[in-house]
């Protein structure tokens, strides 16, 4: 990629003011296959004086001209779909076709739905029908600095950019160092449909450089980020000092609650989604919890589906999962399958080491742990790796109450056939969002977590207020 040392800027690709180089690694084979350029803090500085001198002008224009643009995005990353999913294959080890399908499908849907939430998105209103004298508009809160991660690169830089853009924000993203070339790549296509300079700005960086840089700086209006916990505490903290707001996807720790009366295929399904992506989803339904009349029948089927979970380089066609993204997540990963081990849960499938016949990359046994309880660091800590816990409950409220022991809160699971108990335990739960009998929430939904799983919600027209500032104007003439 002929872009992997430069940045862009005011409309511009620009070599580093402050760069230095930074590998690309392969995680199917661990070897170099690019290179890239980390920016410093002139780099920063100038991304951001970009961002800031391109917003008053910005800011003016019509709802239709961001429109037409916001469709313009998608025509050219449409034509790009492919390219993109085997620049995110190579980069974060998603299998090719799961990356084509689900990885760069996610840029293009959430594309078209903010596209369609936008079409229906007021910036004018009066208070009420019957208070018109007293207008509640909503403006661009300014530049924004956008920190996305490796793990679902196109789904968080579209979940960002888009609505910035649509509300008449500038911004510089700053995407992950491990996978930063779908990153480049998506900054090829808002050049080529057309961006105004200096309204989009691209610097590569990583979380202590350019992220703490881009937290701390005094023309930057607000940050949002998806990561890790840990960071995002760092983020706030930092953005602190300027006031900034700071809207944060974090961690989770999914519980999937499997009641007796459950599909049969629930537990098959379970594994499924928790190790989709190689388990490195912050949504992943990484705990499994079971009644306890079903439990030892679930155990069996949680083993059967984990061995039958197939392992392969990204690059083969097929229905697998591919390796971790890096050494430092294969070694994490490692060191918690362990830990589960040495904190007593029950290894039914799976394990330490790499699965028989891949002595190189950073693939991961697929393994499941029975026996849980919600003290062990395994049914605590995200792990982000093709790794299962479960434990047995007797009752509801016992279900309820251990999926929500627990410091995150993003996504939970409930399987059962009787209607009434799903939308009472889906009330119960404490977290952002829920899935019921393996049906997913539709496009454009609000997307986000409570407690420690962060305090935003990106998608639809919720994701469009994240990048507005509510203004009250009375004695507004009618």
């Amino acid at each position: 990629m002929q872009n992997s040392r430069n940045f862009y800027i005011n409309g511009q690709w620009v070599a580093p003011k402050e760069g230095r180089d930074f590998d690309v690694i392969d995680p199917s084979n661990e070897e170099v296959y690019a290179t890239i350029s980390m920016g410093g803090q002139a780099d920063t500085d100038a991304a951001v004086a970009a961002a800031k001198a391109a917003f008053p002008t910005w800011r003016q224009t019509s709802k239709a001209e961001r429109l037409e643009l916001m469709e313009s995005i998608l025509d050219v990353y449409m034509r790009r779909s492919d390219e993109m999913g085997a620049a995110i294959s190579q980069e974060m080890g998603a299998p090719i076709d799961m990356a084509k399908v689900q990885q760069s499908g996610t840029g293009s849907s959430h594309l078209n739905a903010f596209i369609k939430a936008f079409k229906d998105f007021e910036f004018e209103e009066p208070f009420s029908d019957d208070i018109q004298d007293t207008r509640i508009i909503k403006e661009p809160i300014g530049v924004c600095a956008l920190i996305t991660p490796w793990n679902w690169p196109m789904n968080q830089i579209t979940l960002k950019v888009i609505p910035a853009l649509a509300t008449g924000c500038t911004m510089i993203l700053k995407p992950s160092e491990q996978s930063p070339m779908s990153g480049i790549l998506f900054s090829e296509i808002m050049h080529e449909a057309g961006v105004p300079a200096g309204v989009y700005n691209m610097v590569n960086g990583d979380g202590p450089g350019v992220g703490s840089q881009l937290s701390v700086h005094p023309d930057v209006d607000m940050v949002s980020f998806t990561g890790s916990t840990r960071a995002g505490r760092a983020i706030t903290i930092a953005g602190a000092e300027t006031i900034k707001r700071v809207s944060l996807e974090l961690g989770g720790k999914g519980a999937n609650l499997i009641f007796a009366d459950a599909d049969p295929k629930a537990v098959k399904q379970g594994i499924i989604r928790c190790f989709n992506n190689t388990g490195q989803s912050c949504n992943a339904p990484t705990r499994m919890l079971v009644e306890r009349s079903r439990y030892d029948e679930a155990v069996e089927e949680a083993i059967a589906a984990a061995n039958s979970t197939t392992v392969n380089a990204a690059s083969e066609e097929g229905r697998h999962i591919g390796p971790l993204v890096s050494e430092l997540q294969f070694n994490k990963v490692q060191d918690l399958i362990q830990k589960g081990i040495d904190e007593g849960a029950r290894l039914v499938a799976g394990g330490v080491g790499r699965p028989e016949g891949l002595n190189r990359g950073y693939y991961v046994r697929p393994t499941v742990f029975a026996d849980c309880n919600n003290d062990m660091q395994i049914m605590r800590e995200e792990i982000f790796g093709p790794v299962l816990s479960m434990m047995p409950f007797d009752s509801e409220e016992e279900a309820i109450a251990i999926a929500n022991d627990t410091d995150y809160g993003l996504t939970n699971y409930i399987q059962t056939s009787d209607p009434e108990r799903a939308r009472r335990v889906s009330r119960a739960v404490r977290s952002g969002m829920v899935d019921m009998n393996g049906k997913a929430r539709t496009a454009g939904s609000p997307f986000g977590g409570m407690k420690q799983s962060g305090n935003g919600r990106e998608g639809g027209p919720w994701g469009l207020d994240e990048f507005v500032e509510i203004k009250a104007v009375g004695g507004w003439p009618v």
